[in-house]
């Protein structure tokens, strides 16, 4: 065998290139169930932030709210991609409100219809877009809260279709 990966013959040594190609093969799935998992963990964050402020909605709700975060970039919640929070959300206000109203099941926002939550959606944005407070500066949550807008408009969007 030369040192070229030419054998004596003048035939190609395809030990190497066959190692080399299950190292590629091998590398590829990695990065494939890599990405499936982060994926899984985006949904997650997504999921769970549906779950708690949705227990009894349709599975047609679960998946508008879905969609939409996944085009936005956040959920109702305010949660990032990543799962972090960037700010309270009105969905957080209105679960306290809720709570302090002593309503029962005050976690249930949206409720058990595609109906309710749009009705609810609706509120949450109308809330949003008319604070008690007037925000003066554009700061970082003030962006935070735009993007919780554009998701509150998307899953509208989505909800009225269904």
């Amino acid at each position: 065998m030369s040192v070229n990966g030419i054998g004596t013959a003048g035939y190609p040594v395809t030990g190497y290139e066959t190692k080399q190609t299950e190292n590629n093969v091998s590398e590829n799935q990695f990065m494939d169930t890599l990405i499936e998992k982060e994926d899984a963990v985006k949904n997650d964050h997504t999921e769970k932030a549906f779950r708690s402020v949705a227990p009894n909605a349709p599975e047609k709700v679960k998946t508008a709210w879905m969609e939409a975060a996944a085009e936005v970039g956040i959920d109702g919640m305010g949660r990032k991609k990543n799962g972090m929070m960037g700010h309270i959300s009105q969905m957080m206000v209105q679960r306290l409100t809720n709570q302090l109203k002593g309503k029962p099941n005050y976690n249930d926002i949206l409720g058990n219809s595609v109906q309710s939550a749009l009705q609810a959606t609706k509120k949450l944005l109308y809330d949003l877009e008319n604070p008690l407070e007037p925000i003066s500066q554009r700061s970082l949550q003030v962006q935070q809260i735009m993007k919780e807008k554009e998701f509150y408009q998307a899953f509208i969007d989505r909800l009225e279709k269904l």
